[in-house]
């Protein structure tokens, strides 16, 4: 079996733990990350960007600290190969960022150099259509990338994107039950105390006794579950008393 397949087996192996035993997001990635720049000969170390929960773009998957330093320097420009990647689903590699081809991305050039950085490697995560981050390498060689090496970097980019994705649906989905519950929670605690209410007076029904609580929430500015269970909650002491 040739390095490129090896490098394939063990990132859909990967890929497998993480669906089978629910691995963290951030240590299928990283470890999909590890396979890679070990697969690449000039890769030194690898990164990944994508949103962070304020919708902006950031590093926080690496193999190195440089990883995320270098690549600042793209967030704050709002220019750089890594976001070229993602923007445009499309490889952008960078053979001698010295030599001038990293003439788009100059704040981007100017760093690689103070890091030692001379090639670099940005592949698109796109998962069904969706264009999910970039998986970005980088080499102290000029010419560190080959064509082969680009080739593989597409296909572990593939599986990264496939993590990435089923990582993002497992959460969604997880968020959605939660929800639920909570729904269902609430909306016992609710049924309850109207219960409670219409109980203290007998001529009230199911609709005056949720108007009570709607209003009470809102001129108490809390939520009507809140409301609700502090009624359940003073009920329950008179009851023990």
């Amino acid at each position: 079996m040739s390095t490129k397949d090896d490098a394939l087996a063990e990132a859909l192996r990967s890929l497998s733990t993480f669906l089978v035993a629910e691995a963290s997001l951030g240590d299928s990635l990283r470890r999909v990350a590890e396979i890679t720049v070990a697969a690449l000969p000039g890769a030194e170390f690898a990164g990944f960007t994508m949103l962070d929960d304020k919708g902006q773009p950031t590093t926080e998957v690496f193999t190195d600290q440089e990883s995320p330093d270098i690549d600042q320097s793209q967030y704050d420009s709002g220019r750089g190969p890594c976001l070229d990647a993602w923007r445009h689903d499309r490889v952008v590699r960078l053979d001698d960022i010295a030599a001038g081809d990293g003439g788009a991305y100059p704040e981007f050039s100017a760093t690689c150099a103070g890091h030692g950085v001379h090639s670099t490697l940005s592949l698109p995560l796109v998962a069904a259509g969706r264009a999910l981050g970039a998986m970005n390498l980088y080499s102290g060689r000029r010419h560190g990338f080959s064509d082969d090496d680009e080739a593989l970097g597409v296909d572990l980019a593939v599986a990264a994107a496939a993590v990435l994705a089923n990582a993002v649906a497992y959460w969604d989905a997880l968020e959605l039950g939660e929800q639920l519950t909570e729904a269902m929670a609430s909306r016992a605690v609710i049924e309850q105390a109207k219960g409670i209410l219409m109980a203290a007076s007998p001529g009230r029904t199911a609709d005056d006794a949720f108007d009570l609580l709607r209003q009470a929430s809102q001129r108490e500015n809390i939520k009507l579950r809140e409301v609700a269970q502090r009624i359940v909650e003073q009920r329950s002491l008179v009851d023990s008393e």
